[in-house]
């Protein structure tokens, strides 16, 4: 009889023990899977984070690179004091390597926008109304800015006191402005200024200044209506959706504007308004356009006798007798232009060597869009309206392009004499808002940069990262580096 041998691996026991070996192995094959998946999903993250540093870098990279390309187009200006021309220059999609930069720019008209495209290019300064240079001074300011009411109900007669309160040295006033007293009061308190405003974003310290007052509809900034800012409350900012964008009190207002005292040759301009200018406006004359038509010039405009002595004669226009011309005075250099009978070409010779009396805070009266224009002493909106629909039918003029020389056909004489104080041809600070991409349209990056010329050269006099804003290149330029990715 043979008697079978035991096997111990055919046990019920052995079986529940290879059972669980193979489920502590597919537990532990589970957990190297799952390090494996978690590992390399990490550094797909990390690869896709490098990526996008990266291309915030080539984006700095071509916002440095726009830096230089303003200086340069500025440096290189056929006529100084003129804004660029969008046409003559790269201001968008600008290759740099695998990055690309955009100059963000502003319609003529910055409170009629109706449309989501970006406008490119750079933006003039002079424009604006100068925040630290009132047209006008105090008291003409406190009425001349409530025309900016029609643009803002929220603008105030107490509100402009304010403003005004702030930048002004006195540190007591009588029509019941804001001063340290008011601002003692906040949380959490501070003292007013009573110095010039050093940014037009200082604004926001003033007393009954909003950010919503402050940057309007625009809350990119970057001049276009934006989906979001056309449909009333429904996501930032509040907005009155009537398919307009309401801008904010930064389009209308700079700190930056000044005029070099100096010609291009270093000579002192001549300021017209202090009258005794007889002398260095025949010298002038002569070297521009020769003795004989220095001396019509001067006749027509009273500075020199009938019998054509330089600088002599019997007074003239508001100089009575025996003064040799030099007691006659004029409003501005536009009111030497509507009196000395030149013409247009002969005037933009001569121009640059012309100043009245305030050479900071003037504005362009080629570039100011019409609530600008509004603000001006004397100035109300039909003759606003009346001056900006000249200067559009006449834009193809290109003698009158750079002087203020069109404006004595565009209005009548008592206007000329209110604004001649206060506006001139051109520009000598303008704002380049530039925005970039690196590669495959990521990494976004924006800085605005102010650019002063007034002293013949370019030089960059303030520098902001607006990156926070979000994007500002509008749904097309998106759809277009979508569609090149």
């Amino acid at each position: 009889m043979i008697i079978p041998r035991h096997n111990p691996f055919a046990t019920p026991a052995f079986a529940r023990q290879r059972a669980s070996v193979l489920v502590v192995v597919m537990w532990i094959l589970f957990g190297l899977i799952s390090m494996t998946l978690y590992f390399a999903n990490s550094m797909t993250y990390e690869l896709r984070a490098a990526d996008n540093r990266l291309a915030g870098e080539e984006a700095e990279f071509a916002i440095d690179a726009g830096r230089r390309y303003v200086t340069c187009v500025l440096s290189n200006m056929n006529q100084q004091g003129v804004l660029p021309d969008p046409q003559a220059f790269l201001c968008q999609a600008v290759k740099v390597g695998n990055a690309k930069f955009w100059f963000i720019g502003r319609t003529n008209s910055p409170n009629n926008v109706t449309a989501s495209n970006v406008t490119f290019g750079l933006t003039d300064e002079a424009a604006k109304i100068n925040l630290n240079a009132f047209p006008g001074g105090f008291d003409a300011a406190s009425s001349n800015l409530l025309t900016l009411q029609q643009q803002h109900p929220a603008i105030t007669q107490q509100l402009i006191y304010n403003i005004m309160a702030w930048s002004s040295t006195n540190t007591q006033n009588n029509v019941g402005a804001a001063e340290s007293q008011t601002y003692q009061m906040q949380t959490p308190p501070y003292l007013a200024k009573n110095a010039p405003f050093e940014t037009v974003d200082e604004l926001r310290y003033v007393s009954g200044i909003t950010i919503d007052l402050l940057y309007g509809e625009d809350a990119n900034l970057n001049g276009a209506l934006e989906p979001n800012e056309n449909d009333g409350d429904a996501t930032a900012p509040s907005d009155n959706a009537d398919g307009k964008l309401d801008s904010g009190l930064l389009e209308w207002f700079t700190v930056y504007t000044v005029e070099p005292s100096t010609d291009t040759n270093g000579s002192n301009r001549i300021d017209v308004t202090t009258g005794n200018v007889a002398n260095s406006l025949t010298n002038l004359l002569i070297t521009n356009f020769g003795s004989g038509r220095a001396v019509q010039i001067l006749q027509q405009a009273g500075l020199v006798s009938a019998n054509g002595n330089l600088g002599g004669g019997g007074g003239g226009r508001g100089g009575g007798g025996g003064g040799g011309g030099n007691n006659v005075t004029f409003a501005g250099p536009l009111d030497f232009f509507v009196q000395s009978g030149m013409s247009p070409t002969e005037y933009a010779q001569i121009e640059t060597s012309l100043r009245g009396p305030n050479i900071k805070g003037l504005v362009n009266i080629n570039t100011a869009p019409l609530e600008v224009l509004e603000c001006l002493p004397g100035m109300d909106a039909s003759k606003a309206q009346q001056i900006v629909s000249y200067r559009q039918a006449n834009q193809a003029n290109q003698d009158n392009r750079n002087t203020v020389a069109w404006l004595s056909q565009a209005t009548d004489y008592q206007t000329i004499t209110n604004l001649a104080p206060w506006i001139t041809g051109r520009s000598y600070q303008y704002m380049a808002d530039i925005a970039a991409v690196g590669h495959n349209g990521r990494g976004y990056r924006r800085t605005r940069f102010v650019f002063d010329t007034s002293q013949g050269y370019p030089v960059i006099i303030y520098r902001q990262d607006l990156t926070h804003l979000g994007w500002a290149l509008g749904q097309q330029t998106r759809a277009d580096l979508m569609a090149n990715k």
